[in-house]
């Protein structure tokens, strides 16, 4: 049984969740995680370009900004992301995720690409190239709200934790790609060409990924939950048939249906779920978010002057010691996010967040002693981020989860606007800390106030964690579409009601 549509009352009885949830891993999903995910790479590798160039971009040859104006291109990046992440994240809950992430991929391959192309220092230029920024900025940020939906909704519920940790890890993938990059092509050719093809990097990348997804379906899910059954059941007749020969699959029971009764779905309920239904996931999403941005970014972004400031490294060399960095970064969501859905969100969760709080503060002690090298506070950095990296990427994971389907791009991406703009506290506070490098005892009170912002994320987990492992996602939040009294189920072979309530 697949989808069949009520004639009278409208409601749509089907087995499309469940029969997405029972389905065994094939390269389908691996085409679709590669495809999809390689939105992480390209805002690690844009960020990190961005933050490489800042040198070269100052100086005569080449566009002679001011280093405020430096300052600003991430800045103005930033502002992108948020913007295009609320304005997309709203697109994709009404028109679906496949259009939205084939949509904010050209418009990302479009801004990124055009900055290479800035051709002086005018305040015309220095316009246009804020502008190019800007728009490559809403590209990625509308890619996070879009395909966080679609990679959730598609994976199987038992993949579903690893997967999406160990995609948001990619970030970190793309930060080690770009410093390869720009110090390559900064050192092969004049620093004039060179800023521009590390700029060129992201959008060569971005249109290979746009033929690599041109075939990716819809998410079954969504079209679903807004009543288009049978381009559901053809979409999800097309996943199945990638599982192998007809009759291969092991039969769903009927038990497991969701019946739903479509509606449109506005910004009155988005609002009604962040604040009334749901008030304790929102305060739980937006802690989580918001502790894991303050300290990437004030760690991330001020690495550098750490390392020039407290332990004489040249700014030159400063990119060699950020590859260590990325690389902890990197494989702490590949190689422990499978325990998120063995061992359980809140206990990882909590675990990781209050873990790599406990150990920055362990770090902040030896730096104050004036014990650590270069080498040996990289070192420490990639232990302690090797935890938090799956930390914050389950913290994204955790959002796209635990609320309704119908409103779950814009959730995304509300929450990742207030970590945005609450990570950019960070470097500033932190830049202020460092300050000449003469005192290490302010940075040193920074880096427990740090990991104290940490420890208190995995706190708020502990208390209002979700237990959403292996569990299909219609089962950790009610869709607003589902008649009410409808069994749902929480795993093969078991179901949960959802009781009757009015709906406003």
């Amino acid at each position: 049984m697949g989808a069949m549509a009520g004639t009278s009352s409208g409601v749509i009885r089907s087995l499309i969740p469940a029969r997405l949830d029972r389905l065994a891993w094939t390269p389908f999903h691996t085409r679709l995680v590669v495809a999809l995910g390689v939105a992480w790479v390209l805002d690690g590798l844009e960020i990190t370009i961005a933050s490489s160039v800042t040198g070269v971009l100052s100086q005569p040859d080449t566009l002679d900004l001011s280093a405020t104006a430096v300052g600003a291109i991430a800045t103005v990046y930033l502002v992108g992301e948020v913007v295009g992440a609320l304005v997309f994240g709203r697109l994709s809950d009404r028109l679906g995720r496949r259009n939205l992430f084939t949509v904010t991929l050209l418009v990302y391959l479009a801004g990124s690409g055009l900055t290479a192309f800035t051709l002086g220092h005018g305040t015309g230029w220095i316009i246009y190239l804020f502008a190019t920024r800007f728009i490559a900025g809403m590209g990625i940020g509308g890619e996070y709200a879009a395909i966080n939906s679609a990679i959730d909704e598609m994976i199987p519920a038992r993949y579903r934790g690893q997967v999406d940790i160990g995609v948001n890890g990619t970030y970190w993938a793309g930060a080690i790609l770009g410093t390869l990059g720009t110090l390559a092509l900064l050192h092969a050719v004049s620093p004039e060409i060179g800023w521009r093809l590390a700029f060129l990097l992201g959008p060569v990348l971005a249109v290979v990924v746009v033929y690599v997804r041109r075939n990716l379906p819809e998410s079954p899910r969504w079209l679903l939950m807004h009543g288009r059954a049978a381009e559901a059941e053809r979409a999800m007749a097309a996943i199945e048939v990638r599982q192998g020969s007809p009759g291969t699959l092991e039969p769903v029971d009927d038990s497991r249906a969701i019946e739903v009764r479509p509606e449109r779905v506005g910004y009155r309920a988005l609002l009604r779920v962040l604040f009334v239904d749901h008030w304790r996931r929102s305060v739980l999403g937006a802690t989580l978010m918001i502790t894991q941005s303050f300290l990437y970014n004030a760690i991330f972004f001020t690495y550098a002057l750490v390392l020039t400031h407290f332990y004489g490294v040249r700014a030159t060399d400063a990119p060699i010691y950020l590859i260590g960095f990325a690389a902890g970064n990197l494989l702490g969501p590949l190689t422990i996010g499978r325990l998120f859905d063995s061992v359980g969100r809140k206990q990882m969760i909590a675990g990781t967040y209050i873990l790599s709080g406990v150990l920055l503060a362990i770090t902040a002690v030896l730096f104050d002693q004036g014990v650590l090298t270069a080498a040996t506070q990289t070192a420490a950095w990639c232990v302690i981020f090797f935890f938090a990296s799956a930390g914050a990427s389950s913290a994204y994971l955790s959002v796209s989860e635990i609320f309704p389907l119908e409103v779950r791009a814009q959730a995304i991406a509300v929450f990742f606007a207030i970590a945005q703009c609450f990570g950019a506290i960070g470097p500033v506070l932190y830049g202020h800390l460092i300050g000449t490098g003469a005192d290490p005892s302010r940075l040193f009170a920074g880096y427990l106030v740090g990991g104290a912002v940490m420890v208190v994320g995995g706190v708020v987990e502990i208390l209002l964690g979700v237990r959403a492992e292996r569990l299909p996602l219609e089962a950790i939040a009610r869709p607003l579409s589902a008649v009410p009294s409808t069994a749902v189920p929480r795993a093969a072979g078991a179901t949960t009601t959802f009781s009757p309530r009015r709906r406003s």
